[in-house]
């Protein structure tokens, strides 16, 4: 009887336990979350300024639920994702350069675990990064007493980009579709 083994080469993007990627997604969750709360008096007149964004990592049991649109309405990023029932996924986009310009993108190898997913952005020329983010379920509350806001869709990390002034270097695109 001869018993064969067979090695196989599993690049890092796929290589995280359930675990790993259940910690990063909730590390990348946490970064979107925010708080604050303000109360100044000036001749007797109070004015308060309340905010609180709770995101915390969304896993679908049914993975194909994960496709569709996804959109930044503050800046011109665009996502399209197709996602099948094994967690693997394919996609594109596209992105601001800069105030003036967008580029286009492919994602491939893609592949979600529970909240995480990642993948390999490809730009029509040729360059290409690591795409990375966390589905989310962001709850938005303008004061202590409102129910809040509840939105799904996906924080990503990026590069820094500068943009209006601002250096962005995360993205929440809010599922549209």
């Amino acid at each position: 009887m001869t018993v064969m083994t067979c090695l196989v080469a599993v690049p890092p993007l796929l290589a995280q336990t359930p675990t790993e990627s259940a910690a990063r997604s909730t590390a990348i969750a946490a970064s979107f979350s925010k708080f604050k709360s303000l109360t100044k008096e000036k001749f007797g007149i109070k004015k308060s300024k309340y905010l609180s964004i709770r995101s915390e990592p969304a896993v679908l049991a049914n993975l194909a639920n994960y496709s569709g649109r996804y959109q930044n309405a503050d800046f011109d990023f665009v996502l399209h994702l197709r996602v099948n029932a094994d967690g693997t996924v394919t996609g594109d986009g596209h992105e601001p350069l800069d105030d003036n310009v967008n580029r286009s993108f492919t994602l491939t190898n893609g592949r979600i675990q529970g909240a995480l997913i990642t993948a390999r952005k490809v730009y029509a020329n040729g360059a290409s990064e690591r795409f990375e983010g966390a589905f989310m379920n962001r709850t938005i509350k303008e004061s202590p007493d409102d129910p809040g806001l509840k939105v799904f869709g996906l924080g990503i990390m990026t590069k820094p980009i500068l943009m209006h002034g601002f250096t962005i270097d995360k993205v929440f695109f809010e599922k549209t579709s």
